[in-house]
């Protein structure tokens, strides 16, 4: 009996960059892998995907938020998921030391070569390039790969919201969780 041959598989091409505009083949990335991601249960809000012009209004909006910076993630060029670094706004000194990282998802089909660890990184390095001390976020308990993930790069979980969305007319508990920067 012979012996298959080896197939070997090229390595992929994965980065994380901050973007301040979107090109139109990026933005249509950006919908698709968004449209994907709340397809599979972990939309940063929305429970089914809003129509493109409603998605794109979206992206569009992030970009002129002074406080917000968008991170991308990509696969061979290709955006395939994201997050958000939110500051305070500026007459919220009291809170001025935090940000909340937020609407990160990749999407199902990407899964599986380090970019949502990737992207977190890349929103925690540049929150301490901002002077932020301390990171938030908070997600749905059935995002169980994002809690599994925040918490292997040291988030510390802090409470629980048993009413925090609602999915199919049940409620679903959300987690807050916290990183000291410094």
């Amino acid at each position: 009996m012979s012996e298959m041959p080896k197939i070997e598989t090229p390595p992929v091409d994965t980065r994380v960059e901050i973007v301040d505009k979107l090109s139109r083949g990026d933005l249509a990335d950006l919908c698709q892998a968004a449209d994907d991601a709340i397809q599979a249960g972990g939309g940063f809000g929305w429970l089914s995907p809003p129509r493109r012009d409603v998605m794109e209004s979206y992206w569009k909006g992030v970009l002129l938020v002074p406080d917000r910076t968008l991170f991308v993630g990509r696969l061979d060029g290709v955006i395939v998921g994201s997050a958000q670094l939110v500051r305070p706004t500026k007459n919220n000194e009291a809170q001025a030391h935090t940000a909340q990282l937020t609407t990160s998802f990749i999407a199902p089909w990407a899964r599986g070569h380090g970019l949502a660890r990737m992207i977190a990184v890349a929103v925690e390095d540049r929150a301490r390039e901002r002077g932020v001390g301390t990171l938030n976020l908070d997600v749905r308990e059935t995002q169980e790969a994002a809690i599994t993930l925040y918490r292997s790069l040291g988030y510390h979980e802090i409470g629980r919201h048993p009413h925090y969305a609602r999915v199919d007319g049940k409620f679903v508990a959300g987690l807050y969780f916290w990183k000291d920067l410094a």
